[in-house]
């Protein structure tokens, strides 16, 4: 019956996101009260739900000031000779212009931080997409696969997850899906390159050379929006702030704030000034962190109820004899869609152990299953599941609907899995 319960509690909260009936925080909220009721826990519901704002509420504080410190580098004009020489080399195409999202995207995605990559990369690209009419959905979809598959790399959590889940060494789950890795980022790349033709046929080749382009080369050097005088400064801090946030020197939360009021003091000394720039840039950070508490409490009664544990054991039944020696392929093939059911952290240490318990009667190495899992959860998955706070850093930025989003990447993340599915048994990633 909780099996049940929590596949209708799933079921619920996507028909009425993706059709649009409630806001996605209402039928969090709305969701997981109903179906606490309906399951008889209403006398453990509030200890669940405060559970799960918790369990999320270091997401929602590194939100707060990344979005904060991001936000104050754009008010002072830290990224426009970026879009300047970016414009200036894409001449106003569209085709190249998603093709440089898909390329800078990659090389953010190097510190292994989904929620950084997403707020570096579209802070650098929005206003390109803004200034040239593109459909915005394409920016989100691009980041997101190309973010995704970046998302296996070593430091990325995904990857540590399944190495301490599963008991292996890390190098055994990586080393054999570098080739696997680089299809993903073949196809990111092929896909942003069908998504940009598409675009540069709706709109064609704007001509951005002696306006846009000239203006905002102006505009970086004249620091309309703030104290763009400060450039080297600010740009000194943010490769500081990316490079300790690698190290992991401390919390990537108390990193973004220190990073930020250092850069709100010097960029704007009067306490005034200081109280505006936060003042423009609250609803953006309340609206993602309202999703991300949101989010908290639904993940806190779909944990708690042990509504996940049942339908985990209820997945694992189903699994025939036959298909026992294949099922590190069906963990590949299923991964992306159970990422709308489990977080990852649910998935990695309460799904992922019993598949490779069952995967081991017979013969599958535990490995393998890790790698499997990583093929479609922790790559294009991530962007796509409402469980997954950085999701909602994504659309927040773009300004996107979150239905809308996951209707527009569906196909393309299916994609992803499917090549990388393909190229992980070619090469025996992963045994078929």
């Amino acid at each position: 019956m909780l099996s049940i319960l929590g596949f209708c509690m799933i079921a619920t909260f996507l028909f009425l996101v993706i059709f649009k009936r409630l806001s996605v925080v209402v039928a969090f909220v709305f969701v997981s009260v109903a179906f606490a009721l309906i399951g008889g826990f209403g006398t453990n519901m509030g200890e669940m739900m405060m559970d799960g704002i918790i369990t999320v509420a270091p997401t929602a504080v590194m939100i707060v000031f990344a979005i904060l410190y991001f936000g104050l580098m754009i008010d002072v004009g830290l990224f426009d000779p970026m879009v300047s020489r970016i414009l200036t080399f894409v001449k106003g195409d569209p085709l190249k212009v998603v093709m440089a999202t898909a390329i800078i995207t990659i090389i953010v995605g190097l510190d292994g931080d989904g929620s950084s990559t997403f707020m570096i990369t579209i802070s650098a690209m929005l206003p390109l997409y803004k200034r040239l009419g593109m459909n915005r959905l394409v920016l989100a979809c691009v980041v997101a696969l190309a973010a995704g598959v970046m998302n296996i790399i070593p430091w990325g959590g995904p990857l540590v997850r399944a190495s301490a889940s599963l008991g292996v060494e890390v190098s055994d789950l990586f080393i054999p899906l570098i080739p696997v890795m680089i299809s993903g980022l073949l196809w990111t790349l092929f896909s942003a390159y069908i998504l940009g033709k598409k675009e540069r046929d709706r709109l064609g080749v704007i001509n951005l050379e002696a306006t846009q382009t000239k203006g905002l080369a102006e505009q970086a050097v004249a620091g309309e929006k703030g104290g763009t005088h400060l450039f080297w400064f600010n740009l000194l801090l943010t490769l500081t702030l990316m490079v300790l946030l690698v190290m992991e020197v401390l919390p990537i939360q108390i990193l973004f704030a220190i990073a930020f009021t250092i850069a709100l003091f010097i960029n704007f000394p009067n306490p005034k000034e200081q109280q505006e720039r936060i003042l423009s840039h609250a609803h953006s950070f309340v609206t993602i962190s309202t999703l991300v508490f949101a989010a908290g409490i639904f993940i806190g009664v779909f944990s708690g109820t042990k509504m996940m544990d049942a339908m985990a054991n209820s997945i694992v039944s189903i699994v025939p004899d036959w298909l026992g020696p294949h099922l590190a392929l069906v963990v590949a093939l299923t991964s992306l869609p159970l990422n709308f059911i489990f977080s990852p952290d649910a998935y990695y240490f309460g799904i992922l152990p019993i598949l490779s318990e069952t995967a081991a009667n017979f013969g599958v190495n535990p490995a393998e299953v890790g790698r499997a899992a990583l093929l479609g959860h922790s790559t294009v998955g991530f962007p796509l599941s409402p469980l997954v706070p950085a999701t909602f850093i994504l659309i927040g930025l773009v300004g996107v609907e979150f239905g809308e989003h996951q209707k527009f990447l569906l196909k393309w993340a299916i994609g992803t899995t499917v090549v990388m599915t393909i190229i992980a048994v070619l090469t025996g990633a992963i045994p078929f």
